[in-house]
């Protein structure tokens, strides 16, 4: 659907070159959430531009339908843009158009008649949640409601793939979840394959399937959202992890630890049935150890449940060892900390 190869992006400016991406290549496929995580200046904002051709690679190719866009003259550009929606970070609406006639814009350039403009933005006021707001203004709606209506302008002409530049950034925590419980229904109803920029961890968890991790102008780590978020590789896909997945043990805790004799300290990862599994129970019945539970948390995650847990075993260091070999046996993943 999208394939990125290898990409290399610089920008001259004032005499200086800066290299905005440096060998760059991910694959989307068709009907993924794709969601592209990375701090500012990682290159993220640069990465999707080159999706729709607002910026050219400097090496490298970009292929949308399997067709490179450095390929296209002028004219077959524009009819290979109509495919792509995009949403922006600030909405970018037309302050004196009404809702209709913002939504309608795509459809007057296509020059769509008045029918079936009316009955195409109809359909998407309905859709996605404006149906009495189509007479409205930009200036008397909520932020929510304005990201909706850049929704809705950007499914105008039925694109098969929706880019979203920091998306959800204006908005509070609440209408986030709404703005991507709205995307989440377009991936699956209208089977549109959506790339999301964002500095946002939660936003990864709650709806993407795939991520890219960015720093500095590359991916740093990239993968199916369940297996990055259970095994992150990197320190920048560690900190964003632990925005949304408490799992490490606070430095109090390993401080008064170190003077505790013959107490070891164990991470715990269970990933899907085995979070639902009475292991620890199982545990102290068969072994003589002592077990003290300093942190656990559930997340749901592309539903499946990754679970975390942080445990203190004390006892014989040959029967704590063998307890550890049990609960690597019932499928968790175990790892000692040292205090």
């Amino acid at each position: 659907m999208i394939e990125i190869k290898n990409v290399y992006k610089t920008f001259e400016r004032k005499g200086q070159s800066i290299e905005a991406l440096r060998g760059v290549s991910i694959s989307i496929a068709r009907g993924d959430i794709y969601g592209v995580i990375g701090y500012s200046g990682a290159g993220k904002s640069t990465l999707i531009r080159l999706v729709n051709a607002l910026e050219r690679p400097t090496s490298g190719e970009v292929l949308v339908e399997g067709q490179d866009l450095a390929g296209y003259n002028p004219a077959e550009l524009r009819q290979a843009k109509k495919n792509i929606g995009m949403i922006f970070q600030h909405f970018n609406l037309l302050e004196s158009k009404t809702v209709f006639d913002n939504i309608a814009i795509p459809l007057v350039l296509l020059k769509r008649s008045k029918q079936e403009i009316r009955e195409r933005v109809t359909e998407l006021l309905e859709f996605t949640g404006l149906g009495d707001k189509a007479h409205s203004y930009p200036k008397e709606l909520s932020g929510g409601q304005k990201q909706r209506v850049g929704i809705a302008r950007a499914l105008a002409s039925n694109p098969s793939i929706l880019l979203c530049d920091e998306a959800t950034s204006a908005l509070d925590p609440q209408t986030t979840k709404s703005i991507l419980e709205l995307l989440q229904k377009i991936n699956e109803e209208y089977n549109i394959t959506i790339m999301i920029i964002t500095h946002e961890m939660a936003v990864i968890q709650q709806i993407c399937n795939k991520v890219a991790v960015m720093e500095r102008g590359e991916i740093i780590e990239q993968g199916n959202v369940l297996d990055v978020f259970g095994s992150p590789h990197h320190p920048t896909t560690q900190s964003f992890v632990q925005t949304v997945i408490h799992n490490s043990v606070p430095q109090s805790v390993l401080h008064t630890l170190k003077a505790e004799s013959g107490r070891r300290l164990f991470k715990l990862k269970f990933v899907g049935g085995a979070a639902s599994e009475p292991i620890i129970n199982s545990l102290i019945r068969r072994y003589e150890v002592d077990v003290n539970i300093l942190f656990a948390n559930m997340t749901e995650i592309q539903n499946t449940t990754l679970g975390n847990m942080i445990l203190q075993m004390h006892g014989d260091h040959t029967v704590i060892d063998r307890a550890a070999d049990f609960i690597v046996s019932q499928g968790v993943e175990i790892t000692e900390v040292e205090a």
